[in-house]
């Protein structure tokens, strides 16, 4: 079964990962192909305006197949050399098609998110969670190091200090622990999940749909140049955004004093 399955609703899709039996485990041989074929289907397609990525059943994501650990199977089979080649084309060609997504992310932390599944939750742009959900990066209790990005990733989410103290304590904190932390924008109710999820959804996919592109990706710029470089990416999407239809109707919306609606053009 594949570990991925997309579901579209209007402008919004549904990125769901779809191995419930498995605690939804990620790193499967395939699954990187299959998680980039699916990233790639909603880059490209322009009816899509915002991504709501979770977990099927109950839990998000527990991360690497203990399993197949346990066995030296799948993608822990081999020599060295074999297993550090699983992680570059499997495992972090998941990883980089995740965070490559160019339209905003939502994700909806349904349970527990556990080592790469912590990683995946921290490739969305925006994280609200379950008041199921918990939270770690347990790699050295496993006596392995954090092998998806998360020594990139989680500091840049919650400051280098509290990703410290979660990387070496190997400590899994509740959902409520993760909002104080900054990890998470808010804790719902767990049956009201979706629903807040979509809802956000919504109101992010009413807005000009290549304007978001463009502001997700100086984001994502943003964190890795300089203030100088900076300016002159947002100088580019701008000349290019006053020269569309949704800035115009943004502009006479404003001045008619009604709700604009915009048309990705």
């Amino acid at each position: 079964m594949s570990i991925v399955a997309t579901e579209k609703r209007g402008a919004i899709a549904i990125l769901r990962l779809t191995r419930p039996e498995m605690m939804n485990a990620l790193g499967a041989p395939g699954d990187g192909a299959a998680i980039e074929a699916a990233c790639a289907e909603l880059n490209a397609d322009q009816s899509i305006r915002v991504i709501v990525l979770t977990g099927e059943g109950k839990c998000f994501s527990a991360g690497g197949d203990i399993k197949a650990m346990a066995e030296r199977s799948g993608a822990f089979a081999g020599s060295g050399v074999d297993i550090r080649e699983g992680y570059r084309t499997n495992i972090h060609r998941a990883a980089r098609a995740l965070y490559g997504l160019q339209l905003p992310v939502i994700a909806a932390v349904n349970g527990p998110a556990i080592g790469l599944g912590c990683d995946v939750a921290c490739m969305a742009d925006v994280r609200i969670a379950s008041d199921r959900a918990k939270f770690g990066v347990t790699f050295l209790k496993l006596g392995l190091v954090p092998g998806d990005g998360g020594t990139w990733l989680l500091p840049r989410t919650i400051g280098m200090s509290r990703a410290a103290e979660l990387f070496f304590t190997a400590d899994v904190v509740d959902a409520a622990t993760a909002e104080r932390y900054g990890l998470v924008s808010r804790v719902v109710p767990h049956d009201t999940l979706m629903d807040e999820a979509l809802a956000m959804a919504a109101k992010m996919a009413a807005l000009p749909p290549h304007a978001l592109r463009m502001t997700k990706n100086m984001l994502r710029q943003g964190q890795g140049i300089s203030y100088d470089t900076a300016l002159e990416l947002a100088a580019a999407n701008q000349a290019v955004a006053h020269l569309t239809y949704d800035h115009e109707e943004g502009v006479r919306a404003l001045i008619d004093k009604r709700e604009p609606k915009f048309e990705g053009r």
